[in-house]
């Protein structure tokens, strides 16, 4: 594997990490705005998860996620950072930093969680999903927060849901 590291890869490559890095930010978004369908197109119908607690079918995770984030937190953010991708023909086994932020109900604590997502992939006619997810906690903390949506210099900004009344949703419908 080191033997590649840093060799200029080929259109083809590219184009594969590309549509890989796309799936894992539409996983992201699908938790961020609470939208289980989004969650499903990030995954192939047979995946399964492992995120501690929950260890099973992908398409039930996805399901159960969008309630269990919304009844603990008013918001989430999900910050993909660098991304470690092994392709293997249709195979690829990838591994991306993830710091997530949750705004607990109330607005008077954050929960932040630094980790990462181990990810076997798989392409089927032309499209990339993931086939297995293994979620890898490096460390987390809670601090207490002042909230300041509401002060005068953000008053005037539209504010992020974790739904689909989301700004966002403006931009980018659902299907």
């Amino acid at each position: 594997m080191t033997g590649r590291i840093g060799v200029v890869p080929d259109a083809q490559d590219t184009a594969r990490r590309e549509a890989i890095r796309e799936v894992l930010a539409v996983h992201s978004r699908g938790l961020d705005r609470n939208e289980p369908d989004l969650l499903k197109a990030a995954y192939w119908p047979q995946a399964r998860v492992d995120y501690g607690a929950f260890k099973g079918p992908a398409y039930q995770f996805a399901e159960l996620i969008g309630p269990a984030l919304a009844e603990a937190y008013e918001l989430t953010q999900h910050l993909l950072g660098q991304t470690f991708i092994a392709l293997d023909g249709d195979q690829a086994r990838a591994e991306t930093y993830v710091y997530a932020r949750h705004l607990l109900r109330g607005a008077e604590e954050e929960l932040a969680f630094a980790g990462r997502y181990l990810d076997t992939l798989e392409q089927r006619e032309q499209q990339w999903k993931i086939l297995h997810r293994q979620v890898v906690m490096d460390w987390s903390l809670r601090v207490a927060v002042q909230d300041e949506r509401n002060g005068d210099a953000y008053a005037a900004l539209s504010k992020g849901r974790c739904d689909r009344s989301d700004p966002a949703h403006a931009l980018f419908p659902v299907n």
